[in-house]
C-alpha cells in the first residue's frame, strides 16, 4: 500500500493511467524530463520537448508547473520559449502562472550555508572530477566522476549539516549530496500552487526520480492524486512508475494527444 507517510517498499510500480486533461500536471526536469549528465550545464534538451510542455499546459488552461532543484534562470535557459509556472531551488523561488515570483526568505539558512561554502570549496579541489555547485540558495556536491568516494563525502556531508544547525536539510540523491533550507521543498511547492489559479480544484499529478522528489509524491497523495517516479524500482512513496526518461515522455505526449 502506497501513502504520504513515507516511501514504500522497493518494488516495481504499475504503470500510471492515462493523463487526464483536467488535472494539474507537476514535472521534475533532471532525470524525468531530461536524461542525466555529467554535470547539470552539460544535458540536452529535445526541440520537440518545449513543444510538448506547451500543448500540455495547453490543453489544460495553463496548470503545468516545472518543480525542480534547478534556479529558475537554468531552466530558462533550458526552455527558452517556457516562461510558464515553475518552481526553482526545490520550492525556494517560485514563478507563478501569471508570472509574478514568490520567494522564501529564511536568514537562518543562509547563514548556515555561508559557513558551509568554505569547507566545501576545499573539500572539491582536493579532488578532482567533484562538482561543487553553489545555487546561491542551496549547495550541491555532484560526485559523478568520483563514485568510489561515496562513503566519505555522505559521512563528511552529514557532519557539515550537523554542525550548522537546524536551519538545513541535507538530501542525497543519485551520485549528489544538497544542502537546502529546511523551509523550502516540493511539497509546499507544489502546494502553494494549488491554492492559486490555474491549478486550485484540480487533481494534482507530479512526475521525478530522486530522493528530492520524495516530499512530492507525499503531498499528492495526501491529495488523492497521481504520483509516478520515473526510473528503475526503488524505495519510495510513489504509487505508479515509468521506467525511464523516454517513457516518461511517450505518457506525457498520451495525455497531449488525447
Amino acid at each position: 500500500m502506497c501513502g504520504a507517510q513515507g516511501a514504500c517498499e522497493p518494488k516495481p510500480r504499475p504503470a500510471p493511467p492515462p493523463l487526464d486533461r483536467a488535472a494539474a500536471l507537476f514535472l521534475d526536469v533532471d532525470g524525468t524530463l531530461l536524461e542525466i549528465a555529467a554535470r547539470p550545464d552539460l544535458v540536452r534538451v529535445s526541440p520537440r520537448l518545449p513543444i510538448l510542455l506547451g500543448r500540455l499546459a495547453a490543453s489544460r488552461g495553463g496548470a503545468l508547473a516545472l518543480v525542480s532543484g534547478r534556479p529558475l534562470i537554468d531552466l530558462d535557459r533550458l526552455f527558452p520559449a517556457w516562461r510558464g509556472a515553475a518552481a526553482g531551488l526545490h520550492g525556494l523561488v517560485r514563478r507563478r502562472a501569471d508570472g509574478s515570483l514568490a520567494a522564501s526568505g529564511d536568514a537562518a539558512a543562509s547563514a548556515a550555508l555561508a559557513a558551509l561554502r568554505a569547507p566545501l570549496t576545499d573539500f572539491a579541489r582536493a579532488r578532482p572530477g567533484l562538482l561543487l555547485e553553489d545555487k546561491g540558495g542551496t549547495i550541491a556536491l555532484h560526485y559523478r566522476k568520483r563514485p568510489q568516494d561515496e562513503t566519505e563525502i555522505r559521512a563528511l556531508a552529514e557532519s557539515l549539516c550537523r554542525a550548522t544547525g537546524p536551519a538545513l536539510r541535507l538530501i542525497a540523491g543519485k551520485k549528489v549530496v544538497e544542502f537546502q533550507p529546511q523551509s523550502a521543498n516540493k511539497a509546499g511547492a507544489i502546494a502553494a500552487f494549488l491554492a492559486e489559479p490555474p491549478f486550485c480544484r484540480r487533481c494534482p499529478v507530479f512526475l521525478g526520480d530522486d530522493t528530492t522528489d520524495e516530499d512530492g509524491f507525499a503531498e499528492v497523495n495526501r491529495r488523492g492524486g497521481l504520483s509516478i517516479r520515473v526510473g528503475g524500482p526503488a524505495a519510495t512513496a510513489a504509487c505508479y512508475g515509468l521506467a525511464s526518461v523516454a517513457a516518461a515522455r511517450r505518457w506525457l505526449l498520451g495525455g497531449a494527444s488525447g
